[in-house]
């Protein structure tokens, strides 16, 4: 909840650290202006933003307003994760550089070694 009592709008989050370190490299290479001036993605965006707003009391990803904005890439790929995939994850997913570590993380935090 935020200080007004509303629910907080990102629902889904990355719990992979190494999912998250890729997704933070395409943030910081511009990765949200890209996909926001990727005009073939607008419809994908709005219709993504549609989904969870019908599923989350209104709130959009991210809670963005606009149908063309993303907020944020972690949180888009979180949504699309979380609820079998759309055409901004797979965006996503493409321009990541990332590859699933031999061992989860948590396997490793479990085993003592950080």
């Amino acid at each position: 909840m935020d200080v007004e009592g509303r629910p907080f709008p990102t629902r889904h989050w990355l719990s992979c650290r190494a999912l998250c370190a890729a997704v933070s490299r395409l943030e910081a290479a511009g990765g949200v202006r890209e996909l926001e001036g990727d005009e073939e993605m607008r419809p994908a965006i709005g219709a993504a933003h549609a989904e969870h707003a019908a599923l989350h009391g209104a709130y959009r990803v991210g809670g963005v307003g606009d149908d063309g904005r993303v907020k944020c890439l972690h949180a888009q790929l979180a949504f699309a994760l979380a609820t079998g995939g759309n055409p901004v994850g797979d965006w996503i997913e493409r321009r990541l550089e990332f590859a699933w570590p031999d061992r989860c993380c948590v396997e490793r935090l479990e085993a003592g070694a950080a």
